[in-house]
């Protein structure tokens, strides 16, 4: 069995739309660039040719991806009046004696935690879930245990 995909509205059409670009643009993009390529002659030390073609396995790839992440796909619908941590849920927790960090609690396919997304399947993400303003959660991170404070949900 193939697990959920947890999306917001927002990363469920940004997929579809890089799924789009890919199959219409990106494909046709690459196949010229094979063609081309074999225009050169000989394909065994034809360097752009292999290029090409690893461009185009990548290209492919991400098409399967994509593909499987749509079709497993789940959109979070979160309105920002629970009192508790949810998916989709935006976050404000403080670390001790740092300054307080915001989060949106994402599906993993969507998580990015150089931009505040973290996934509800991080370790950190798992902790926050079902948390209210107030909870302090600790969380085992590369530097030991760190102890987390909701600030905020919103």
């Amino acid at each position: 069995m193939t697990e959920t995909k947890f999306l917001t509205r927002e990363g469920y059409e940004k997929l579809q739309q890089e799924l789009e670009y890919l199959r219409t643009e990106r494909r046709a993009q690459v196949a010229d660039q094979i063609r081309i390529a074999k225009e050169d002659g000989d394909l065994r030390e034809n360097a752009g040719y292999e290029n090409a073609k690893l461009e185009q396995a990548f290209v492919e790839g991400r098409i399967q991806t994509i593909e499987e992440i749509l079709k497993y796909a789940q959109i979070i619908k979160h309105d920002g009046n629970s009192d508790a941590v949810a998916l989709g849920a935006t976050v404000i927790v403080q670390e001790e004696s740092y300054e307080p960090e915001t989060f949106q609690i994402v599906g993993s396919a969507e998580a990015n935690p150089s931009v505040g997304r973290i996934s509800h399947a991080s370790p950190l993400g798992r902790a926050l879930l079902g948390r209210r303003v107030g909870d302090v959660v600790d969380v085992n991170t590369p530097g030991g245990v760190s102890s987390f404070e909701i600030i905020e949900i919103k």
